[in-house]
């Protein structure tokens, strides 16, 4: 299942952005290179070592190779490497490339095949592109947070939202940039900002705003859609997501034993405006019992709905153990590593020739050796 098998990737990716897209393009089979600088990506060190969690995540089925590029002879090394590439590709602010001798138009004029993504905070040119920007900085300037922040907590929930959908925005295009290549033999360049990637992931509320000029209220999409998240009597919750079809309110109603509320809210409009109250009467009603009775009542009733659980509880769900996403594989200096399968399949099957994440320049003699570098070149 190795789609892109042939492709070679230089990744000089650090932190989120950049390493996921080269996790979606290696988990497609290509051959995904991860260029780092002596001290290594600054991800490694999440957890005070060289092999965090954090870094594990999104590093998967690639090889490292440590390169100071920053001057010669690391940086003749990885002209070689770039050479032989497919795609390059890096989250740098805009200009670090140029400094450091790897121009765009170095590189467009050198290896005419090449595509180029620059991943970048807030693009290429602007008054804030040259800022330091992080996941947090793109959910506050894109709109994102604002519509998910209700209180005046200053701590922040949830996981990175800017940093997963630049990466994938970004391995999108890069993979619409080789189909246009093999059909034309043209390369382009790529430039995507964690700014704009953000505002496209948040489409709705802003495409909404654009048609009518007025800002959708932070709970409108649950009212519109009827979703509700509702605390069972032992603490415990449920997603409820109702849609628009009359049919899926009134097998809940049905479900829980109050069929009076379809009399009383008939219509989508009705429990649209009424959106605050059902809430708050659903949560009554399903904090009367724990939540596996709710869960039997539902089971079968035809209402789109799950229990909602915590990262700790996935496994043990049947629904995921049935398409069993985790595996586990044995790097030889780090023990087992535990991961998630790429989350689709093809022609049934989602196999491909698992690496574990790479320890830090484990792979710098290899990769010179392919690539005919002489010997690895020195890391300080």
């Amino acid at each position: 299942m190795r789609m892109l098998d042939g492709i070679t990737v230089i990744e000089l990716g650090s932190f989120i952005t950049g390493p996921l897209a080269g996790l979606v393009l290696a988990e497609m089979g290509a051959n995904v290179i991860k260029v780092e600088r002596p001290e290594g990506d600054p991800f490694r060190q999440f957890d005070g070592g060289k092999y965090s969690p954090h870094f594990q995540a999104h590093n998967r089925n690639k090889r490292s190779a440590v390169i100071d590029y920053g001057r010669d002879p690391g940086r003749a090394a990885l002209l070689t490497l770039i050479g032989r590439a497919d795609v390059l590709l890096f989250n740098m602010r805009p200009g670090v490339m140029d400094k450091i001798g790897l121009s765009e138009q170095r590189l467009r004029a050198d290896f005419p095949r090449l595509i180029i993504c620059a991943i970048s905070g807030f693009g290429q040119t602007g008054p804030y592109s040259q800022r330091p920007a992080f996941d947090n900085v793109g959910q506050a300037l894109s709109g994102w947070m604002s519509r998910f922040k209700v209180n005046d907590d200053p701590r922040v929930l949830g996981p990175a939202v800017s940093d997963a959908a630049t990466g994938l925005y970004a391995a999108s295009a890069i993979l619409g940039a080789l189909f246009e290549r093999e059909r034309s033999g043209v390369a382009r360049s790529i430039d995507i900002s964690m700014l704009e990637s953000t505002m496209a992931f948040g489409l709705e509320p802003i495409g909404q705003f654009l048609a009518t000029g007025v800002a959708p209220a932070v709970l409108q999409r649950g009212a519109m859609s009827q979703a509700y998240s509702v605390t069972c009597a032992d603490g415990l919750r449920i997603g409820l997501h109702i849609s628009s079809p009359d049919k899926f309110w009134e097998a809940l109603c049905n479900a829980i034993g109050r069929p009076d509320f379809v009399e009383t809210y008939p219509r989508r409009v009705d429990r649209i405006r009424n959106y605050e109250f059902l809430a708050e009467s659903l949560n009554k009603v399903f904090g009367e019992h724990p939540r596996d009775h709710w869960l039997e009542r539902l089971d079968g009733s035809d209402v789109p709905f799950a229990p909602e659980h915590g990262v700790d509880e996935l496994s043990s769900d049947p629904q995921v153990a049935h398409l069993d996403p985790f595996y586990t594989i044995e790097h030889p200096e780090m023990g087992s590593i535990a991961s998630l399968h790429r989350p689709y399949r093809v022609d049934g099957s989602r196999e491909i020739d698992f690496r574990p994440p790479p320890t830090l320049g484990e792979h710098t003699r290899e990769i010179f050796a392919e690539f005919g570098i002489a010997a690895p070149l020195p890391t300080t």
